[in-house]
């Protein structure tokens, strides 16, 4: 008899925001019983204890503006291991698909044979609750704009000023190189007291947190010590956080 060939599966996972209390059900029970496990800088290193005692771990993460693994590492990685093993968990921070390069590595996976699944996590956005800053709120925003502060040639997103002249919350990840310029942009189209937030490290024991308006966003930064990785928010809602 032939032995039974296996199907080699990767599963991307979000491991939340921060707290490893705000991961799902689902992909706990995926960090429990994968033989490999791909973690990335963000997520908490606390869901690796929940992994089997002979479990794989690789760290590939990717530190803002330093040290990184390259994208083309992490495939070749995901395809040696999924084909030796049979499972690979990719667990990245925050939700996977949002800003994540997720898509990219089921992409890869898919090419080479490797069956995927996608397993999302809380975003950092979601996390501003527990800052009392509601991404929405009736009468106040209409919507939610999310916008990268760095694209891939390094440039500001042109979406920003269209952003910001629509009745909705700017979420601006990956922004803390482009403070000055998000300020000064929102200056010139004469929003500048637009009020805005910086969270740092949302939900986990490090956080840190800063608020204004959003001309004062690099004072904000310096004053409260803020780097990354954080999120900037901007707009009425960041006010509410003071409202009795």
């Amino acid at each position: 008899m032939h032995e039974k060939e296996f199907t080699p599966e990767l599963y991307v996972v979000g491991a939340g925001p921060g707290d490893p209390e705000l991961i799902t059900v689902k992909a706990l029970k995926v960090i429990q019983r994968t033989p490999v496990i791909l973690y990335d800088n963000l997520a908490n290193k606390e869901l690796l204890d929940f992994a089997r005692t002979d479990c794989e771990l690789i760290y590939v993460g990717k530190h803002p503006y330093g040290d990184y693994t390259a994208q083309e590492t992490i495939h070749e990685i995901i395809r040696d291991k999924a084909f030796q093993k049979g499972m690979v968990v990719r667990l990245k921070g925050g939700d996977p698909f949002i800003f994540g390069r997720g898509f990219e590595e089921v992409l890869f996976a898919r090419q080479v044979g490797i069956a995927t699944f996608y397993i999302p996590g809380i975003t950092s956005m979601q996390a501003s609750g527990f800052s009392d800053i509601p991404l929405t709120h009736r009468a106040i925003s209409e919507g939610i704009w999310v916008l990268t502060g760095t694209k891939k040639d390094g440039g500001l997103s042109s979406d920003l000023r269209l952003a910001m002249n629509s009745n909705a919350t700017v979420v601006i990840y990956m922004g803390m190189k482009k403070v000055h310029e998000i300020a000064e942009t929102y200056i010139l189209e004469g929003r500048g007291d637009t009020p805005a937030a910086i969270i740092q490290h949302a939900t986990h024991f490090k956080e840190k947190s800063g608020s204004g308006l959003v001309k004062d966003l690099p004072a904000i930064a310096e004053r409260n010590q803020l780097t990354h990785p954080s999120i900037i928010i901007i707009g009425g809602v960041v006010a509410l956080k003071n409202a009795h």
